[in-house]
This record gives structure tokens, C-alpha cells and sequence, in this order.
């Protein structure tokens, strides 16, 4: 999600202090769990402050990274809408405070805040075109490609230009590569050795930096 994408720089400045007003600010340290897939959550949370990671579990144990949220960024807001269990877990990649309102008091402040309403439809329908553009993407190419997609999306929202390239200043393991492509870590690391080869990148641990973004993009398309 790009900047002013996120839900809360979408409210207006009264709403968002209505809001604020209706919950509690929580802060959750560094690995600490926000809620766990299966869950049938108690809280909506709005980060104010620090990343997370959301990732699901597949049947044979396999962690898949579906996003990383930022602040402004909605927790739990489908559970508001039809109080089914959390389709994933949330943990934070840092030190994160975020706004907690229970599912009740989200559904009345939507029912009396049209514009707010919107601010949600919006997000939700952002993230179904992203899911759907991932699933396009799974089909389309390679497991090279898929990486070349993330690497260059990473580096539009977590990128710092460097005289020599672009430094990807979320920490990133293998791991978290292989559950952001749907790839396994043998053919992750093939990868990411072939891109070093040529000199499209350059990693250390939980470090990338990109050195050639044009061929980045010539292979992600």
C-alpha cells in the first residue's frame, strides 16, 4: 500500500480524532504477537507506530508472508464486518503502539461516520487488487521473476537511495522472500545468487541492496 493509501491519512481530521478518542493506545514490543491466525479477535488495532508482518501457516508448516502493515495501516477490520477468526497472524517486525477498539465500538463508529465507511471500503478494495495482482503473478512467472516483483515493490516502500543503489531497509531473511513469492528457500537462494552474479543486487544478513533496478524490472516484466 503506497503512501496516503492507508486508512487513517484517509480520515478526515475530526473523524480521526473521534476515533482516537474511542480506543485505547497499545504497544507491543518487538516479536510480540498482535493476534494469531485462527483467533476470533477482540480488538480492531490502527497502527500508529512501527511495522508488522502478517503471515499465514500453510497444512504441511510452511510460513507464507502475505504483507507487511505500516503505520496508519488497519488489523483486524474484517472481523468487524462478519466476526469470523483471523485468517492470519500478526507480529511486529519492531517496537509498534497501535489504536485498540473493540469490534462493537468499530461497528458503531462506522455506522455513524459515512466518510469513514468509504476510508474502509477503499482499503479493503485495495487489498483484493493486490491479492488478485499476487495471484496473477503466481501464475505468470518464474520463481527469478517473482523476486525481481517483490525486490523492486520493496524498494518503492522501504527503499533509501544510496550513491550506489538503493538499500531495502525492511529486514529480510530468505525465509521471509520465500513466503513473499511462494517459493521454496532452495530455489529463493538460486535465485538471489544468480541476481548477485550478475550484479543486480548485493546482500548481507537481512540486508538487500539494489544495484540495477532497470534489469530488475526488465526480468519483472
Amino acid at each position: 500500500m503506497t503512501e496516503g493509501d492507508d486508512f487513517w491519512s484517509q480520515l478526515d481530521p475530526r473523524d480521526a480524532r473521534e476515533l482516537l478518542a474511542s480506543g485505547v493506545v497499545r504497544g507491543f514490543v518487538r516479536g510480540q504477537a498482535l493476534c494469531y491466525e485462527g483467533q476470533v479477535l477482540d480488538r480492531i488495532l490502527i497502527l500508529r507506530s512501527g511495522m508488522v508482518k502478517v503471515t499465514s501457516t500453510t497444512a504441511e508448516g510452511h510460513e507464507v508472508v502475505l504483507a507487511f502493515r505500516t503505520p496508519g495501516e488497519l488489523i483486524g477490520e474484517l472481523t468487524a464486518l462478519d466476526d469470523r477468526p483471523r485468517a492470519a497472524t500478526v507480529v511486529a517486525v519492531e517496537p509498534v503502539e497501535a489504536l485498540a477498539l473493540s469490534p462493537d465500538a468499530f461497528r458503531s463508529f462506522l455506522e455513524e461516520h459515512a466518510a469513514v465507511c468509504l476510508a474502509l471500503l477503499r482499503v479493503v478494495s485495495l487489498r483484493l487488487r493486490d491479492a488478485d495482482a499476487k495471484r496473477i503473478e503466481f501464475a505468470r512467472f518464474d520463481t527469478m521473476g517473482r523476486i525481481a516483483v517483490r525486490l523492486i515493490e520493496l524498494s518503492e516502500r522501504f527503499g533509501r537511495e544510496q550513491d550506489d543503489g538503493v538499500r531495502i531497509t525492511l529486514p529480510l531473511s530468505q525465509e521471509d522472500l520465500a513466503g513473499l513469492t511462494g517459493s521454496s528457500l532452495r530455489s529463493v537462494s538460486r535465485a538471489l545468487e544468480e541476481m548477485r552474479s550478475l550484479r543486480w543486487i548485493e546482500t548481507g544478513r537481512r540486508d538487500i541492496r539494489i544495484l540495477d533496478r532497470a534489469a530488475l524490472e526488465r526480468r519483472a516484466r
